[in-house]
């Protein structure tokens, strides 16, 4: 019985409080450990803005240069769904910045530097596509 079906087992049967417990062999090295609700929304809304920011740079780079001329769209059209897709994304990498800092979530900082990348990459999309829709 591996050391997960012994913790499964530990909890389901006894006292029927829900208490974790891992028996057997390695059961030193399981740890049970509650997940605070504020860190799943954290991880949640990060999950989002890498998302919306994919989706922009997906728009950006394969969608907008090659389907927009063969559905007849005009040039400034891309630049345009760019630029507010772009501020978009960068709005959702902003909210998921304070949402694990507000939660004290223990990957933050990574995280942080993370969104910050990807933020300084949508800012020069953002600022090209403010220079295609000038002219």
């Amino acid at each position: 019985m591996s050391t997960a079906d012994a913790a499964v087992e530990s909890a389901s049967s006894g006292s029927g409080q829900g208490i974790k417990e891992a028996t057997g062999p390695g059961a030193d090295s399981v740890r049970t450990e509650s997940v605070r609700p504020e860190s799943v929304r954290a991880e949640r809304l990060f999950s989002k803005s890498i998302v919306v920011s994919g989706i922009r740079c997906l728009l950006a780079y394969i969608v907008l240069p090659f389907v927009t001329p063969f559905i007849g769209l005009a040039p400034g059209v891309g630049a345009g769904f760019g630029l507010v897709i772009g501020l978009v994304a960068i709005a959702a990498n902003l909210f998921s910045i304070r949402r694990f800092w507000r939660a004290d979530h223990r990957w933050k900082v990574p995280v942080t530097v993370l969104h910050v990348a990807v933020i300084g990459l949508l800012v020069v999309l953002v600022i090209n596509d403010i220079r295609e829709l000038m002219g």
